[in-house]
């Protein structure tokens, strides 16, 4: 009997597909082609339609639009701003989560609802509110302004506000890992003669590191399309305090649609590679760490 004929025999109970796993609930097609349609809708036709009405310019327009002198420095300025906001937030998110998960202490509810409050605060009141803060006559811009620091209408501004708004994507990403890593876990490496800081570094943040790597991620990515709460406290200067989002309103405001769009477009390149790498070293310490 050959091959083919015991493939034939074979019942077809017994065979299993090969790009999924069965499923006690049907209705894997119907899921999948929402999913599909919803994605198709609301990010992959709009993202397209971005990059069609830049294809509208030349070469030689695109980059003079998407690559001038104005359009690099936002590019500086947003990606830079959200990076150095995105590595504060990992640290200090650490460490908010770790308070608020291993302690109890009098206004713990308090301050665990502040860390929610960036999510439901619109993002003007959240720029207007920094701006009354940290001006140079301020609540606390007139006690940094005689040290010589101006926190306001600068470029640390601008930092300052994707901090406020990126913390919760940190705190809430890791605070399920935390609370599922269990103090006995910390008390047998103190009992097999680690340290504080051996613990810390070799039981407490390899456990939390695609945790963190993934709020990291979320901050940096909504820092980097943050609009409202910037433009209160940056300035808005030119080659100095101008943030992209800012630049493709501008570019909008003065009809040049295509000029826009291709500044948008460089912006969704460079967001898509960098997600892109830190999703990946998400996936490696996952499987391998």
């Amino acid at each position: 009997m050959t091959a083919d004929s015991l493939a034939a025999q074979r019942p077809a109970a017994a065979r299993r597909p090969l790009f999924r796993r069965r499923s006690a609930i049907p209705g894997f097609g119907l899921t999948l082609g929402m999913t599909l349609s919803i994605l198709s809708l609301v990010v992959l036709i709009p993202l397209s339609a971005v990059a069609l009405k830049a294809a509208e310019l030349s070469p030689s327009e695109f980059v003079a639009a998407a690559f001038s002198e104005r359009a690099l420095a936002a590019y500086r300025l947003t990606f830079g701003a959200a990076l150095v906001a995105a590595i504060a937030n990992g640290v200090f998110g650490v460490l908010t989560t770790w308070a608020l998960v291993r302690y109890e202490f009098p206004g713990k509810t308090i301050i665990n609802a502040l860390v929610d409050l960036p999510f439901a605060l619109p993002t003007a009141v959240a720029g207007i509110a920094l701006a009354t803060l940290y001006a140079p006559n301020g609540w606390i811009g007139q006690f940094l302004t005689p040290l010589g620091i101006k926190a306001a209408y600068n470029p640390v501004g601008v930092t300052i506000a994707l901090i406020f708004i990126g913390l919760p994507f940190v705190v809430r990403t890791i605070e399920p890992v935390m609370r599922d890593l269990s103090a006995d876990v910390e008390e047998a490496s103190a009992s097999l003669g680690a340290g504080r800081l051996q613990t810390i570094w070799r039981v407490i943040l390899p456990a939390l590191g695609p945790a963190w790597l993934t709020g990291f991620a979320m901050a940096f990515a909504r820092g980097v399309g943050e609009y409202g709460s910037v433009i209160f406290i940056a300035g808005n200067m030119p080659y100095k305090s101008e943030i992209a989002p800012l630049l493709i309103i501008i570019q909008l405001e003065q009809f040049q649609y295509a000029q826009a769009a291709s500044i948008a477009v460089v912006m969704l390149v460079v967001s898509f590679l960098m997600l892109f790498v830190i999703n990946a070293i998400q996936a490696f310490s996952r499987r391998f760490v």
